[in-house]
């Protein structure tokens, strides 16, 4: 039996009016995702992929086009969404960060700790759980976030450069810890980068968006066995073809989008 299609768009379309200028955000968008699949976004900076994102997540409204988005448990929030950078509350410790949504929902305080305790653990947050936000460094907030998240149980999760502000060192401990962690939940999941090396380790297919305004440009399968091992997954005979193919169709939606800026 084929996989059940999670999310589907045809045609979405998304136009901002500022200063009484028509700016075109994402154009003519045709996108299928199936449920389970981790679909990762790579475009120039500017081409809609945030938009499109905060469109799943029902802050923005598309201006036309189709977009439905299927729901097998209405109990449970449809998405969830992790931001880039520091989105932690400063006066919560890790365990009431992390478990501030069951709180919302109103389960049980020991509920909400087990539940938490669980998310806690699989980040690598042990032995923080009472630690405030300041005490922390930017790679262990980003662990909360992204344990929040899980925590709420969505459908479907979306991530908008969740490490993009981290350095190297901390966005490969990330990448493997979010690889475990979504593997045992088998969530859909939309994850924006501008790393092609960090769409490779992550996705199951990875869109490549056009410079402004933002369209589909390629949709590329990453034929690489799961479990991975963010080690041993760059030494696979398609990581650097499949890196290649990437970069040669992003290559030149960034030199256009450069050149639209020394335009403007």
């Amino acid at each position: 039996m084929s996989p059940t299609v999670a999310i589907n768009m045809e045609k979405l379309t998304k136009i901002f009016y500022t200063n009484q200028k028509k700016v075109v955000a994402l154009d003519n968008i045709d996108l299928s995702v199936k449920e389970g699949e981790f679909l990762c976004i790579v475009g120039p900076s500017g081409c809609g992929k945030t938009t499109l994102l905060r469109i799943l997540a029902g802050l923005e409204k598309q201006t036309w086009g189709k977009l439905v988005i299927r729901s097998k448990n209405p109990e449970k929030p449809l998405t969830s969404m992790v931001f880039q950078g520091d989105s932690v509350f400063p006066w919560m410790t890790v365990k009431e960060n992390v478990a501030y949504s069951l709180r919302i929902k109103g389960l049980p305080k020991s509920e909400r700790l087990r539940i938490a305790g669980r998310y806690i653990k699989l980040m690598g947050l042990e032995g923080f759980a009472d630690a405030f936000p300041h005490q922390l460094s930017g790679g262990m907030k980003q662990r909360i976030n992204v344990a929040r998240a899980f925590v709420s149980d969505p459908e479907i999760l979306l991530m908008d450069e969740p490490f993009g502000a981290l350095d190297e060192q901390n966005r490969l401990l990330l990448q493997q810890e979010l690889l475990k962690i979504w593997e045992g939940s088998g969530k859909t999941s939309l994850f924006i980068t501008h790393s092609i090396d960090e769409a490779l380790v992550l996705a199951d297919r990875i869109m490549v968006m056009t410079a402004h305004p933002g369209k589909v440009k390629a949709i590329v399968p990453v034929d690489i066995p799961r479990p991975r091992d963010i080690l041993s997954l760059r030494s696979s005979p398609n990581f650097g073809a499949l890196f290649k193919q990437i970069w040669e169709l992003l290559q030149e939606e960034v030199l256009k989008a450069k050149s639209m800026e020394l335009k403007t």
